[in-house]
C-alpha cells in the first residue's frame, strides 16, 4: 500500500452507524390523551370571503355613499375586444360616473382587466388586440383623442406600486413638469404637489421627508404616492387594477378610504377579486363572466338580491 495514500474507510463506523440507523426509523408518534370525545369544529366561511351555501352574500359594513348626484364621464357601447381569435370582452355597455365607484368583479380570465385597460386605450399596445363598439369620454369617442391627452384625463393605477426612482416630491411633480415646454420651478409646483398628497391621504406621513427617495416608503405608502402622482395632473377618471392585492390589511383600509373620498372629484373604476372590498367601496358593480356582462347595477342590489343565477352563485361563493 502506498504510504501516502489515505487509509480505506472501514465498513463499520461506530460514530456514524447510529445516525444511519436513526435516519431509517420513522419519527416517533406523539399521542395526546383526552378525557372525552374531541369537539368537531365547524368549517370557516369559504369561497370569496362569503359563507358557502348561502343564496346571497351576507351583510357587510359599507362605506358612506356620496351625497352629490352622479355625473356620467365615460360610457362603453357594445364594446368587444379580441386577442386574435379569442374574444375577451363581448358587447359590453355600461356607464362610468363621477360621484360613484364602479367595481368590475368576476373570476380570473373573465375580461374585467381587459375592459379596464381599454378605457384609456392601453389595450391598443397589444399587437393582436382588436376592438369593436365605442368608448366615449364626455360624449366624445376616445379614438378621436391624442392618446397622451387621453391618458392624462383617464389615469391608471396598477397592482404593484410603481414609484419612479426619485424623491417623493419629484414623483408627484413628474407629470406636471412634462405637461409644458417650460419646466416650472419647485416653488411653483409645491401647491399642486402638496394638494395631490393631501387628497391621496399621504401628506401628513411624508410632509417632513418630501426630498427622501420614494422607494424607501412602505408598499401602502408607495401605492398612495402613485395615486397622488395621478391626481396631480387632475384626471377625470381613475382606473384601479387590483390596487390592494399586494398590501396588508391596514394599508388596504387606508387605500379604500382614499378611493371613497375621491369619488366626488373623479369617476373611479376598480377591478377587484375581493368581493368584500367591492361591497365596502363600490356604488355600482359590473359582474363579468367569460367576456360577457352578466349583471350591472347598484352594489346593494347585486350583492343582496342579484337577478342572474350566475351572479347569485358567484357572490355566494359557489365558484370564483
Amino acid at each position: 500500500m502506498d504510504p501516502l495514500s489515505p487509509p480505506e474507510e472501514s465498513a463499520f463506523d461506530p460514530m456514524r452507524e447510529p445516525m444511519a440507523v436513526a435516519a431509517q426509523l420513522p419519527p416517533p408518534v406523539r399521542r395526546i390523551a383526552v378525557e372525552g370525545a374531541p369537539t368537531v369544529a365547524q368549517p370557516p366561511p369559504g369561497g370569496n370571503g362569503h359563507v358557502a351555501g348561502t343564496a346571497v352574500a351576507p351583510p357587510l359594513k359599507r362605506m358612506p355613499r356620496a351625497d352629490t348626484a352622479p355625473v356620467e364621464r365615460m360610457r362603453t357601447e357594445a364594446l368587444s375586444i379580441a386577442y386574435g381569435q379569442k374574444l375577451a370582452v363581448n358587447q359590453v355597455s355600461l356607464s362610468v360616473r363621477q360621484g360613484e365607484v364602479l367595481a368590475l368583479i368576476g373570476p380570473s380570465g373573465c375580461g374585467k382587466t381587459t375592459l379596464l385597460r381599454s378605457l384609456n386605450r392601453l389595450v391598443d399596445l397589444t399587437p393582436a388586440a382588436t376592438r369593436g363598439g365605442r368608448i366615449l369620454l364626455d360624449g366624445e369617442d376616445v379614438d378621436l383623442f391624442d392618446v397622451t391627452q387621453l391618458r392624462r384625463r383617464v389615469g391608471m393605477l396598477f397592482q404593484q406600486p410603481n414609484p419612479f426612482p426619485m424623491s417623493i416630491f419629484d414623483n408627484v411633480a413628474y407629470g406636471l413638469r412634462e405637461r409644458g415646454s417650460k419646466k416650472p420651478s419647485k416653488r411653483e409646483l409645491e401647491p399642486a404637489v402638496v394638494g395631490a398628497l393631501q387628497r391621496a391621504g399621504l401628506f401628513d406621513e411624508v410632509k417632513d421627508n418630501l426630498d427622501h427617495p420614494a422607494l424607501a416608503l412602505s408598499g401602502g405608502q408607495q401605492q398612495r404616492l402613485c395615486i397622488a402622482r395621478s391626481l396631480a395632473i387632475q384626471p377625470e377618471v381613475l382606473l384601479l387594477d387590483e390596487p390592494c392585492s399586494a398590501l396588508d390589511p391596514i394599508s388596504t383600509q387606508t387605500i379604500e378610504e382614499t378611493i371613497v373620498s375621491l369619488r366626488t372629484e373623479i369617476a373611479i373604476v376598480i377591478v377587484t377579486h375581493n368581493l368584500q372590498q367591492a361591497q365596502r367601496v363600490a356604488d355600482h358593480v359590473a359582474f363579468m363572466y367569460l367576456g360577457d356582462l352578466i349583471e350591472y347595477g347598484e352594489a346593494e342590489r347585486v350583492f343582496g338580491s342579484p337577478v342572474a343565477e350566475r351572479t347569485r352563485e358567484y357572490v355566494s361563493g359557489g365558484f370564483g
